[in-house]
C-alpha cells in the first residue's frame, strides 16, 4: 500500500476524533486532558534541572567577589557584613553595605547603591512589612524603604531580602571588603547514597505519568471499536481500521500535546506565586531542558500509537459486530514475573557497591533495573485483579454489581489504578532510603533546647556595657530567663618562651552564680568566687594545658594582649598591661557541655572578683530561655538583639541538623512528589469518569428498572476500591522488597516496616475523594435521557 494511502486512512482516524459527534468530541477531549496532565509534568520534571541551576546562578551573581583580595580602600571598594535572620520561621536574607570610595558599583537587582540609612527591599519582604504581619520585623530593620530588588539579585520571587547602606560597618566588624558582585564557586561532586537517592525519585516519580499518559489514550476504548466493526461493514480491511485507530489515538496525542503545553505554560507564569517546600522560581527560569522536551514531543505521540495498536490485539473487529464479550483469554503470569525478575538480576549484583565515600554510581543498571521492576508490577496488576475478582460472589446488590463489572472488564479497572501503584511503590522504597540514610546526613548538634532556645551574642566597649546587654534581654517580652555572661581573655604575663609566637591565654566568663553553673559543674558558688573550670577535667586534655599554663589558683594574669598581632587595631594608653590575681582559694572544676553542646574551659568568675572595667573587648553572652506561652517570643529576641548592636548575632538552638545536600534533594523530592500525587488523583478520577460515561446507557437502564440510586453509588465506590486496595497490598509488598534491595546496595538496614502504612492511608483518601467527586457525573448519567440512541 502506498505511503498516500496509509496517510489518508491516519487522517480519517483524526477526522474522526473530532466528528464523531458530541461522544466522539467528549472521548477526544477526555484523552486529550489526560494526555495533557502527564506531559504537563513532564515538562515541569524537565525545566527543574534548569530551575536548580538559575537558583545558583542567581545565588552566584548577586554575591560578593571574594576571588580578588581588596587590601586597602578604593574608590570601587565596599565593607560589606551579611545578616541572615528568621521571622515566624521564614528565612530572611539581608546584605549591610558601606562604599569606601564614590563608585561603589550597585548591587544586582538595583538601579542605584541606597543612600546611608537605605534599604532595597525584595517586594515579598515590601508586602510583608507593609502589612500588620511584619510588624515585629519592620522593628528589627532600622531602614529606609526606598526601591526595590529586582530578579537579578533574588533566588526567587517570595524570597524575603533586604541590601541597605549602614554606617556603622567599620573593618572591626565586617564580613569583608569588596570591589564587585558575582563569583562562582567549584561545584563539589553529589555523595554517592545522593546520587541513589535522586536516580530512585526520577524513576518513580516520571513513571507514573507515563502510566497515566498510556492510559489516558486508551479512553473510550468500547465506543471506538464499535465505530470500527461499522467501517469494517461498509468495505474497510482490518489493516485499515488498525490504521484508523492509530489515527485518532496520534490526533488525540498531538491535541494532548498542546493541551499540556498550555497547562504547561500557564502553570509557569504562576511559578512565583506559589511556594512547594520551600522553593519557588521566577517564569523565566522555568524552561525545559532541549532535550528532554523534544524527547516527551516525540516519545508521547509515538507511545500513543504503540498502545493504541496494543490495545487492539485482542479484540476481533468483524462487520457485524466486536468480539469483546466473549470469554477473555486467560492472562498469563510467567512473562509477568520475568519482568521482575530481570529487573532483579540487574539491582542484586551491586548489593554493597553503594559506598558513602563513592562520588559515582551505575545509573544505567539501576534506573534499568528499577522501571522493570515497577513495570512488571504494573503488568501483575491486572492478573492480580482477575485472579480476584474472578472468585468474587454473593454479597449486596451494590456489591454484586460492582464485582460483575470487574469481571467483565477488570483490565480496565486495573489500568485506571496502574500509577496507583508506580507512585505508592516508589512512595515507599524511597521512605525506607530516607529513613535509612537521614542517620548518615543528620547531624545530632548535641544542643540542649531544654536548657535555652536562642543564643545572641554581641561585641561590647566595656564590661559595664555587656552587662547592660543582659540586662536588656532579661527585659524583653517573651523571655523566662537568660544565662549571661561577659566574656573576655587573660594571658600569662612575662616574655614569650621558646617556639611561642603568642603569649598562651585562657577565657574568663563573668556571671552570677546561675550562669556559671550551666558551664561547669560547681560545688557551691556565692558572689566572689572564682572557679579554673577544665573541659575534660583531670583528663588532663592537651587543651587544658593552655589552661593551666596560664589561669590556675594563686597565679598573675594580664588582661590586656602583651603581644598583639602587627595588624591589630592600636589601642589607646601607653602605660603598664593591668592584672589581676588568681585567688589562692579558686577552686578547679569540671566543664560540663552548656546548652550550645560546647565544652568550655578557662576561667568563671562572680562579678565582685574581677574589676569589670579592666577586661580587654568584652563581648556580651547570653543564652535565652522563651516563654512558650508568648508565641513571639523569639522575635522579641531578635529584635531586642538587632536594638541593642545591628551586628549582633542570633543563633536558634536546634537538637539535629542535616546536611545542606541531603536537605536540598530530599526537598526535591517532596516536591516531585506533591505533584506526582495530584496527577495521580486527577488521572484516577478522569479514568473514573471516563468509564462512567461509557456505562450511561447501562446506569439509565439500570435505574428504569428501579435500581436504587444509592446502590449504584455504593456500586462505584466498591468499583474504585477493589482495584486500588489490590494495587496497594501489590505495591506495599513491592515497595518493601525494592526498598531492601535498594538499602543492600548502600549496606544499610531497614529502619521501620511499617513505612507502608501512610501510603495506604493516602490511597484511602483517594479512594473517597474519587467517589465524593465523581457521584454529581453519576446522578446526571442516570437520568432517563441516557436510553436515547440513533
Amino acid at each position: 500500500m502506498s505511503v498516500s494511502a496509509r496517510a489518508r486512512d491516519l487522517a480519517l482516524g483524526a477526522r474522526f476524533a473530532f466528528t464523531g459527534g458530541r461522544s466522539g468530541l467528549l472521548r477526544t477531549v477526555l484523552t486529550a486532558t489526560g494526555v495533557g496532565f502527564g506531559v504537563a509534568l513532564l515538562l515541569l520534571a524537565a525545566s527543574f534541572p534548569n530551575m536548580l541551576f538559575q537558583r545558583e546562578v542567581r545565588e552566584s551573581v548577586r554575591a560578593v567577589d571574594g576571588s580578588a583580595q581588596v587590601t586597602s580602600p578604593r574608590p570601587d571598594s565596599f565593607l560589606h557584613l551579611d545578616r541572615p535572620t528568621v521571622y515566624r520561621g521564614e528565612a530572611v536574607s539581608g546584605l549591610l553595605l558601606r562604599p569606601e570610595g564614590d563608585a561603589p558599583p550597585v548591587p544586582p537587582g538595583a538601579t542605584r547603591f541606597p543612600a546611608r540609612g537605605e534599604m532595597l527591599l525584595s517586594p515579598a519582604l515590601r508586602d510583608l512589612l507593609d502589612s500588620p504581619e511584619g510588624a515585629l520585623l519592620k522593628e528589627r530593620l532600622p531602614y529606609k524603604a526606598v526601591g526595590t530588588i529586582g530578579p537579578a539579585g533574588l533566588i526567587g520571587p517570595a524570597e524575603l531580602r533586604y541590601v541597605a547602606h549602614a554606617g556603622f560597618l567599620t573593618t572591626e566588624n565586617l564580613d569583608g571588603r569588596g570591589a564587585r558582585f558575582g563569583w562562582s564557586v567549584p561545584e563539589e561532586p553529589m555523595n554517592a547514597f545522593l546520587v541513589l537517592l535522586v536516580l530512585v525519585a526520577c524513576v518513580v516519580l516520571l513513571l507514573p505519568v507515563l502510566v497515566f499518559i498510556a492510559t489516558a489514550v486508551r479512553f473510550g476504548g468500547e465506543q471506538r471499536d464499535r465505530r470500527l466493526a461499522a467501517l469494517r461493514l461498509v468495505g474497510a480491511d482490518a489493516a485499515m481500521t488498525r490504521r484508523i485507530a492509530a489515527g485518532e489515538a496520534l490526533a488525540g496525542a498531538l491535541l494532548g500535546l498542546a493541551v499540556g503545553g498550555g497547562l504547561f505554560a500557564l502553570a509557569r507564569q504562576f511559578a512565583g506565586a506559589f511556594t512547594i517546600w520551600d522553593v519557588n522560581a521566577y517564569p523565566s527560569d522555568v524552561v525545559p531542558m532541549p532535550v528532554l522536551a523534544a524527547l516527551v514531543l516525540v516519545t508521547v505521540p509515538v507511545a500513543s500509537v504503540v498502545v493504541a495498536l496494543f490495545a487492539l490485539r485482542g479484540v476481533a473487529i468483524e462487520p457485524l459486530g466486536v468480539v469483546r464479550t466473549a470469554t477473555p483469554r486467560r492472562r498469563r503470569l510467567w512473562w509477568r514475573l520475568l519482568l521482575v525478575a530481570a529487573g532483579a538480576a540487574l539491582l542484586l549484583p551491586l548489593v554493597g557497591e553503594v559506598r558513602v565515600t563513592g562520588t559515582s554510581v551505575d545509573t544505567v543498571a539501576i534506573a534499568a533495573g528499577i522501571v522493570l521492576c515497577l513495570l512488571g508490577l504494573v503488568t501483575l496488576l491486572p492478573w492480580l485483579v482477575e485472579a480476584c475478582v474472578k472468585r468474587l460472589n454473593g454479597g449486596p446488590v451494590a456489591w454484586q454489581l460492582a464485582v460483575r463489572r470487574l469481571q467483565l472488564s477488570s483490565g480496565t479497572a486495573a489500568r485506571a489504578v496502574s500509577g496507583i501503584v508506580v507512585a505508592a511503590t516508589g512512595a515507599i522504597a524511597l521512605q525506607m532510603l530516607f529513613q535509612s540514610m537521614e542517620n548518615d546526613f543528620t547531624q545530632f548538634t548535641g544542643q540542649d533546647t531544654s536548657r535555652a532556645q536562642v543564643a545572641v551574642g554581641t561585641h561590647a566597649r566595656t564590661a559595664e556595657e555587656a552587662r547592660r546587654v543582659i540586662e536588656r534581654l532579661e527585659r524583653t517580652p517573651g523571655v523566662s530567663a537568660v544565662i549571661g555572661t561577659v566574656e573576655s581573655h587573660v594571658w600569662r604575663p612575662g616574655p614569650l618562651k621558646g617556639g611561642e609566637e603568642f603569649a598562651p591565654s585562657a577565657s574568663i566568663r563573668v556571671g552570677d552564680c546561675a550562669s556559671l553553673k550551666e558551664y561547669a559543674t560547681l560545688p557551691s558558688c556565692a558572689d566572689g568566687d572564682v572557679f579554673v573550670f577544665l573541659a575534660h577535667g583531670a583528663q588532663g586534655n592537651p587543651e587544658d594545658a593552655w589552661v593551666t599554663r596560664t589561669a590556675r589558683p594563686g597565679a598573675t594574669v594580664v588582661l590586656r594582649d602583651p603581644y598583639p598581632h602587627p595588624d591589630a587595631p592600636r589601642r589607646a594608653g601607653n602605660g603598664p598591661l593591668p592584672q589581676w590575681r588568681i585567688p589562692a582559694t579558686a577552686r578547679v572544676v569540671d566543664a560540663r557541655p552548656d546548652p550550645t553542646g560546647m565544652y568550655q574551659f578557662g576561667i568563671l568568675a562572680t562579678p565582685s572578683s574581677v574589676d569589670g572595667t579592666l577586661l580587654d573587648e568584652p563581648d556580651a553572652q547570653a543564652m535565652v530561655r522563651l516563654d512558650p506561652a508568648v508565641p513571639d517570643a523569639a522575635e522579641y529576641v531578635r529584635n531586642a538583639a538587632a536594638a541593642i548592636d545591628p551586628t549582633s548575632w542570633v543563633r536558634t538552638l536546634q537538637d539535629v541538623q542535616r546536611d545542606a545536600a541531603f536537605s536540598s534533594v530530599r526537598t526535591g523530592i517532596l516536591v516531585g512528589s506533591t505533584l506526582t500525587m495530584l496527577l495521580v488523583a486527577a488521572s484516577l478520577l478522569v479514568a473514573t469518569l471516563e468509564q462512567l460515561r461509557d456505562r450511561k446507557r447501562l446506569l439509565s437502564s439500570l435505574v428504569a428498572f428501579g435500581t436504587r440510586r444509592s446502590t449504584l453509588s455504593w456500586s462505584v465506590l466498591w468499583q474504585t476500591a477493589v482495584p486500588i486496595l489490590l494495587g496497594l497490598a501489590l505495591a506495599a509488598a513491592g515497595g518493601l522488597a525494592l526498598g531492601v534491595v535498594l538499602l543492600r546496595m548502600t549496606g544499610q538496614r531497614v529502619q521501620d516496616w511499617s513505612v507502608f502504612l501512610p501510603v495506604m492511608g493516602i490511597g484511602a483518601g483517594l479512594i473517597a475523594v474519587v467517589t465524593l467527586v465523581s457521584l454529581p457525573v453519576l446522578w446526571r448519567l442516570m437520568r432517563a435521557d441516557g436510553l436515547r440512541t440513533e
